[in-house]
C-alpha cells in the first residue's frame, strides 16, 4: 500500500505492506485524512534520510475487526487519531479506543479532523472552564478556529484574534461576534467579550517566540485566570505580571488522557469511566457529535483536497498559508 512519508526534508510516496488484524484492533480501508500542518511541516523540515511516515488524523471503512472489539462493526465509517497507528495511508490498523463511529449524515471529510478536534476538545479541558466564563482564541487557523467553535458551541463567552483578516471574517461567519485582527480593537471590546473581571482564560495557538504574546495576555486576564499553551510557542515570560495576577501558564498535550500510554493505545486498554472521564478517545467521540448535531462546522475550513500521488504539491501549498486552512488527502 501507499503512504505518505518525509524523507531528507521532502514529501515522498512509500509503498509499506498493508497491515494485518491484531485483537482489539480495526481495519480502516481510508477515505481521507487531514494534515496537520502545525505538527507535520516541522518532521518535514527536520527529516533525515530515513523516512519517517507523516498524519495523525483520518476517516475511513472498517474492513475487518480483531478479536475483542465490541463497539465497531465491519462496513462502519469511523474517525481516528494517532500516531503510530493513524498516518496518511491507505490502509489503517487502529485500536478502537482510538476510533469513533461516524453517523452517515456526517461528512467523512469534516470527520477526517478528528485528530485536530480530539486536541482542540482537550485544550478547552485543561482551560477547566464553567458555563457563564470566557476564553480569548489566540492564533485563529483550523486549530484555533476549532477551539473557537468548540468553546462558543459550550456557550462559553468566546472572543478570538489572528492578524489575518480573512481567517477573523471566517469565524465571524460562524456566529462569533468578538473576533478581531488587532490587538487595540481586542482590548477596548474585552468587558463586552469577557465581562468586567478579564477572561478566565487565554488558549494560545500560535507558534513562535511567546515572551510578547504570553505577557500581553497576562493583561487581559482576571485575577488567577488561565493561559493555556496549543501551538508551538517559546515560553519566556514576565513574572511579575504572571505573580501580579497569580495566574496558572499550562500546557494542553495531544488529544487528551491515553496519549502516549501503550496500555491505553497499543493494548487499547479503556480507562474505567469513573476514574477518567475523558479520555482521547471519548474526545473523538464527542468531535464527531458536534458535528453531527450541527453545533460547529469543519466545510468553511477545507480550502484544498489532494489525491495521495499529489501529497508533494499538498504540503508545497501550505507556503501561501494566507489562503491555505484545511487540506485533506483524498484515497
Amino acid at each position: 500500500m501507499k503512504a505518505i512519508a518525509a524523507q531528507s526534508g521532502k514529501i515522498v510516496i512509500a509503498e509499506l505492506n498493508k497491515p494485518q488484524p491484531l485483537p482489539g484492533h480495526v481495519l480502516i480501508r481510508t477515505e481521507y485524512s487531514a494534515i496537520s500542518p502545525g505538527t507535520e511541516l516541522g518532521f518535514v523540515k527536520r527529516a533525515a534520510h530515513e523516512q519517517a511516515l507523516l498524519g495523525y488524523s483520518a476517516a475511513g471503512i472498517v474492513e475487518q475487526i480483531g478479536e475483542g472489539v465490541m463497539d465497531v462493526e465491519i462496513g462502519q465509517r469511523v474517525a481516528c487519531y494517532g500516531a503510530p497507528y493513524v498516518q496518511h495511508a491507505e490502509w489503517l490498523l487502529v485500536p478502537s479506543n482510538l476510533t469513533a463511529v461516524v453517523p452517515v449524515h456526517v461528512s467523512p471529510q469534516e470527520a477526517a479532523f478528528a485528530g485536530l478536534g480530539a486536541i482542540a476538545i482537550h485544550a478547552l479541558r485543561i482551560a477547566d472552564l464553567r458555563f457563564g466564563e470566557s476564553a480569548v482564541v489566540v492564533g485563529l487557523g483550523i486549530l484555533g478556529n476549532l477551539i473557537a467553535q468548540i468553546s462558543h458551541a459550550a456557550a462559553y463567552r468566546t472572543s478570538g484574534i489572528d492578524l489575518n483578516p480573512e481567517r477573523t471574517a471566517m469565524l465571524r461567519q460562524q456566529g462569533l461576534a468578538h473576533v478581531y485582527n488587532d490587538q487595540a480593537q481586542l482590548e477596548q471590546s474585552l468587558s463586552d467579550a469577557c465581562g468586567p473581571h478579564g477572561a478566565d482564560a487565554v488558549i494560545l495557538c500560535a507558534s513562535g517566540r511567546g515572551e510578547e504574546l504570553i505577557n500581553c495576555s497576562f493583561s487581559w486576564l482576571r485575577d488567577r485566570g488561565k493561559i493555556v499553551i496549543v501551538g508551538d510557542l517559546t515560553t519566556e515570560f514576565s513574572r511579575g505580571l504572571m505573580f501580579g495576577k497569580e495566574a496558572q501558564i499550562l500546557i494542553s498535550r495531544a488529544g487528551g488522557p491515553g496519549r502516549y500510554d501503550e496500555n491505553y493505545e497499543k493494548e487499547n486498554q479503556d480507562y474505567p469511566v469513573g476514574y477518567v472521564r475523558w479520555t482521547e478517545g471519548r474526545n473523538i467521540g464527542e468531535y464527531i457529535r458536534l458535528l453531527a448535531e450541527g453545533r460547529i462546522s469543519l466545510k468553511p475550513l477545507i480550502t484544498d483536497i489532494y489525491p495521495l500521488l499529489q501529497a508533494a504539491e499538498a504540503y508545497e501549498n501550505y507556503q501561501r498559508p494566507n489562503k491555505t486552512i484545511g487540506t485533506l488527502i483524498q484515497y
